[in-house]
C-alpha cells in the first residue's frame, strides 16, 4: 500500500524541517569554534549531552576553525594573557621588544 499525496507532503515537509534546523544547528557550532575559548565554552556547555559530537564532524569543523592564516617564518599576532598567578597580564609585544622570544605551542593530554 503507498503513501497518499498528503503523507508524502508531510514527510517531505518534515525531512526539510529537520535539514533547516542541522544546518543551523551546525552553523551555531561553527560560528562557536571561531569565538574565544572562553565563549566557545559558555556555548558548549549549554549543548545537551553529546549532541554536538555526535551529530556534527566536530574534529573536522574544529581544525579548520583554529587552523589560522599564519605560515612558517610569519612574526606571531599580538596578544595578552593572564599571569597563571593572575597578579597581571602579560602582552606579547611587550616582551619582543625587551628580547627574542619563543612560543611553543602543544596539547598535553
Amino acid at each position: 500500500m503507498g503513501m497518499s499525496v498528503s503523507q508524502k507532503t508531510w514527510l517531505v515537509r518534515g525531512v526539510i524541517a529537520v535539514l533547516v534546523l542541522y544546518v543551523a544547528f551546525a552553523g551555531y557550532i561553527s560560528w562557536a569554534m571561531k569565538q574565544p575559548p572562553e565563549k566557545f565554552a559558555r556555548v558548549m556547555s549549554h549543548m545537551p549531552g553529546p549532541a554536538a559530537f555526535l551529530l556534527f564532524p566536530f574534529e573536522t569543523a574544529w581544525t579548520h576553525a583554529r587552523a589560522g592564516e599564519l605560515r612558517l617564518g610569519d612574526p606571531a599576532p599580538d596578544f595578552n594573557l593572564l599571569k597563571l598567578d593572575k597578579t597581571a597580564r602579560v602582552q606579547l609585544s611587550t616582551l619582543t621588544a625587551q628580547q627574542p622570544v619563543v612560543l611553543v605551542f602543544g596539547s598535553y593530554t
